[in-house]
């Protein structure tokens, strides 16, 4: 047996599989792992394919060898963005999810042994880990074909890995993914499947398929999540950004939401056109567009980006919540970058990285330079929404590793357009003022909103569950609320924003309005207003909207800042909106009225569904203005 591996602890069901499988690989550097990704030296397009029953070969991706890295595309378009509804428990512990015997009408101890037989007969790969950090994470352990290696490398470059040399003795991993992708042909209808398995000392992940998103990613992040709920703090999905203004004032925001919701935006630079200008809003009916100038934007210094640990460890009495990224590397979105020039920042990372990245349904050819505007194409004239990027935590310019506090806490919610004759959702300004009893509620509806980019699911509106990570979670709902109300009451001087993407009333907008809020409110300071410069919004649920906004010596509209000012949606297409999302909210609400529920959640939930005041959520968390 590999020295390697005897230096660790494993379950016996494993032992087994090593011991009557094929070949054993433990990468030792970054390299030999991309060129196993790559399928070896001298390979330039390499199939990662399976014998499936009854299907013969199938090729589930390719792998391309370009000049500044690897190139996977899915052969399946399905498989190009993650299916919200993929998890399944198998375990009999709490939860509010699917298990996998309700679904399927029989035990997992099945299929698990099935899966166990099929690794035996693969030349595999072992990719021991830590999920999250060192000090706040767990022991963890990829168990692979190896001809998977791209998906070993994603999870390397996300959580980063443990050299074959470097294994301590005793390495006992808390929490092991096995990767078996023909079983989504055989067992879940070509569905994309990862099941859940909470033992006693071990959590098992059986990943059924290829993409990254629903098991190296998000997966990792259910076992943080449950870390979490059994000692009693939270992963928060979000990113987080020093941002420093031209007279050195720095705050920091930490941005939530939903996927899709602008998380890994707000720690982008803000987009300008070839001008130099910046294209504030179009109006989608007249076609009329808003510029404006900002001669010196802030500096922006990245520190999370989607997973931010809030561990006991780090907290400091300051009354502001502390956060230090979850993550080595970080899955980042391009659909937005559609052309040369839109994003410079992030396309001279990509285009000319001081390593070779992996990056995920882009079109491109073995040997040329993967290009993030040119993405793969799902249908003829139809691109694929959720290109991706994997970037190393390592190689961004400016990170900041250390914990930091969070002076304000932004939500981020995609917006359609909305008018008199089209009302919709879409009533949300430029950003809002939140109470923190309104914070909380926003973050156990947290809208997956309109267009969503990263997942299968995108019609109507729907929620993401309670935080924006309940699809990552395996627990119980109102366990998850109970923490994120804590946090909101032990962190007062933490304060709260809500913000639109994609549209603000009828017009179409992008992930401006995050971008505007940074640089308006690092410039303030803070997001404490006197009484004068701020409106009750005239829907309740959206706590407070500005009178006014200067940025750079610049007035904005005041129609940008109280949607039903706009003349296409007037008070009428306004309140009609506000209708849909008190709908929304009290559907969404009515799932948390448990036993459970912490007294004060409970009479918050109540003021929601009896239409409340802005004054009564005020009464119930306080807030300075």
């Amino acid at each position: 047996m590999n020295d390697s591996i005897k230096k660790m602890v494993l379950p016996g069901e494993l032992k087994s599989v090593l011991a009557k499988g094929m070949s054993v690989k433990i990468p030792e550097t970054r390299k030999e792992l991309l060129e196993l990704a790559m399928g070896g030296e001298g390979c330039n397009l390499f199939e990662v394919a399976y014998d499936v029953p009854g299907k013969g070969r199938v090729v589930e991706a390719t792998v391309a060898r370009c000049k500044n890295g690897a190139v996977i595309n899915y052969q399946d378009t399905y498989m190009r963005r993650r299916d919200p509804n993929c998890m399944l428990v198998a375990d009999s512990g709490e939860t509010d999810k699917q298990r996998y015997s309700d679904v399927t009408g029989v035990d997992f101890s099945a299929l698990r042994e099935m899966t166990f037989e099929w690794l035996k007969g693969q030349n595999l790969l072992l990719l021991p880990f830590t999920a999250g950090i060192k000090e706040m994470g767990c022991p963890a352990l990829l168990v692979a074909p190896d001809n998977a290696g791209f998906f070993a490398g994603g999870l390397a470059d996300l959580q980063g890995f443990i050299p074959a040399s470097e294994i301590p003795e005793n390495f006992t991993p808390r929490a092991i993914i096995y990767l078996a992708p023909i079983f989504r042909h055989t067992h879940f209808k070509g569905k994309q499947m990862v099941v859940h398995n909470r033992l006693d000392n071990l959590y098992e992940m059986f990943a059924y398929n290829l993409y990254p998103g629903p098991s190296a990613k998000k997966g990792v992040y259910g076992v943080l999540l449950d870390i979490g709920e059994k000692e009693g703090w939270v992963t928060v999905h979000g990113s987080s950004v020093k941002v420093i203004t031209p007279y050195d004032n720095v705050i920091t925001i930490m941005h939530e939401g939903a996927s899709g919701g602008g998380k890994s935006e707000m720690i982008e630079k803000i987009h300008r056109e070839l001008d130099g200008r910046i294209l504030l809003s179009q109006n989608t009916k007249t076609k009329e567009r808003l510029y404006m100038d900002l001669i010196e934007p802030c500096e922006l210094k990245p520190v999370t980006d989607d997973m931010a640990l809030c561990h006991p460890s780090l907290q400091n009495g300051s009354g502001k919540l502390v956060v230090k990224d979850a993550e080595n590397g970080w899955f980042l979105r391009t659909n937005h970058i559609t052309s040369y020039g839109t994003d410079p920042y992030l396309e001279a990372l990509c285009v000319h990285p001081d390593e070779p990245l992996i990056f995920i349904n882009y079109e491109t050819l073995p040997g040329s330079t993967c290009l993030i505007w040119e993405h793969i194409m799902d249908a003829p004239g139809k691109p694929c929404p959720n290109p991706r990027v994997i970037m190393p935590r390592r190689l961004v310019p400016n990170i900041v590793d250390e914990p930091v506090e969070i002076d304000i806490r932004s939500f981020g919610v995609r917006t359609p357009p909305c008018s008199a004759e089209h009302p919709t959702y879409g009533i949300i300004g430029l950003f809002h003022i939140l109470p923190p009893a309104l914070a909380w509620l926003w973050r156990l509806v947290a809208p997956r909103g309109h267009d969503n980019p990263s997942i299968t699911d995108t019609e109507g509106m729907s929620s993401e569950g309670v935080g924006s990570y309940w699809p990552f979670a395996t627990g119980k709902m109102v366990d998850q609320a109970n923490l994120l109300l804590k946090q909101v009451l032990d962190f007062p001087n933490t304060r709260y924003i809500l913000v639109p993407n994609q549209h603000i009333g009828i017009h179409k907008v992008g992930f401006m309005p995050q971008w505007i809020a940074r640089e308006y409110l690092a410039r303030r300071g803070s997001a404490k207003f006197h009484g004068d410069q701020l409106t009750a919004a005239r829907s309740p649920l959206l706590g407070f909207a500005l009178t006014s906004i200067k940025v750079d010596g610049v007035f904005l509209p005041k129609d940008l800042l109280e949607v039903n000012l706009q003349l296409e949606v007037g008070n009428a297409g306004y309140d009609a909106g506000a209708r849909i999302l008190s709908a929304f909210f009290k559907k969404e609400l009515s799932n948390f009225l448990t036993a459970d529920i912490d007294p004060l959640g409970k009479k918050i939930i109540e003021c929601a569904l009896r239409d409340g005041s802005l004054e009564e959520y005020m009464s119930l968390i306080p807030m300075k203005i």
